[in-house]
């Protein structure tokens, strides 16, 4: 993939400035999609209402995790207010809002259900997975001894 000079500029302050790589990746990536969501318009000529403009858009329209939605305003902060010195503004963008996580739980009809389609080794390892609570690394780890 060929990157644009302002890209690549973008890059070696990130790397001089001694980054992590994963740090690195992440923001050339929201500042990528940035500019695409303003049809390729040069940073330096967008505003803070455009930064606002883009991060409400994540949390609104494609309802990223409010983690995501501080990644991307980071890297936007970093690039506006490190790499083109223009320091943002105070932004107010409409933040992220965290979805409720309700667990998945199989009753006991059900995991006596499924028991019933293993063979006696898996039998054994997903008692032991499910009676105790271990994670699968775990029950695969154990040996006799720790049994005993």
């Amino acid at each position: 993939m060929t990157k644009s000079p302002f890209m690549a500029s973008l890059q070696h302050e990130i790397r001089r400035r001694g980054y992590a790589i994963k740090t690195e990746n992440s923001y050339l990536y929201w500042v990528r999609r940035f500019i695409l969501f303003h049809h390729k318009q040069h940073p330096r000529e967008l505003s803070d209402e455009d930064v606002k403009t883009f991060l409400s858009y994540l949390a609104n329209a494609k309802q990223v995790s409010p983690n995501t939605q501080k990644v991307a305003l980071n890297a936007l902060a970093f690039l506006y207010n490190q790499f083109l010195d223009q320091p943002l503004g105070k932004i107010a963008f409409s933040p992220s809002k965290k979805s409720p996580r309700i667990p998945v739980v199989l009753s006991k009809e059900e995991v006596a259900r499924i028991f019933t389609y293993l063979g006696a080794r898996d039998k054994l390892i997903c008692g032991l997975m499910y009676g105790s609570g271990l994670r699968i690394n775990e029950c695969l780890r154990l040996r006799i001894k720790d049994l005993l």
